[in-house]
């Protein structure tokens, strides 16, 4: 994933977000930047899975909606009388 592509106000509320969990956790305390850079170690290397998972997410709903049409469509055939 392009990290450039998330807003930089989502950046920084998850590195926040970062910072507070590990502290939380894992008693460990690191500044803004080294949660923005373990950001950003995280999105390089979750973040291809996550975008495929989101774009076989995205094709099965729209399957779904295709599913429907062609539905639809077979409703409107007109048969030959008998």
């Amino acid at each position: 994933m392009n990290v450039e592509r998330l807003p930089k106000e989502a950046r920084g509320r998850i590195a926040l977000e970062l910072k507070a969990y590990l502290s939380d956790e894992f008693d460990l305390e690191i500044g803004r930047f080294e949660a923005e850079a373990l950001l950003d170690v995280m999105l390089r290397l979750a973040g291809p899975y996550l975008y495929n998972a989101g774009l076989r997410d995205a094709q099965a709903l729209l399957m779904r909606h295709v599913d429907d049409v062609n539905d639809g469509i077979d409703q409107l055939d007109l048969r030959p009388e008998a």
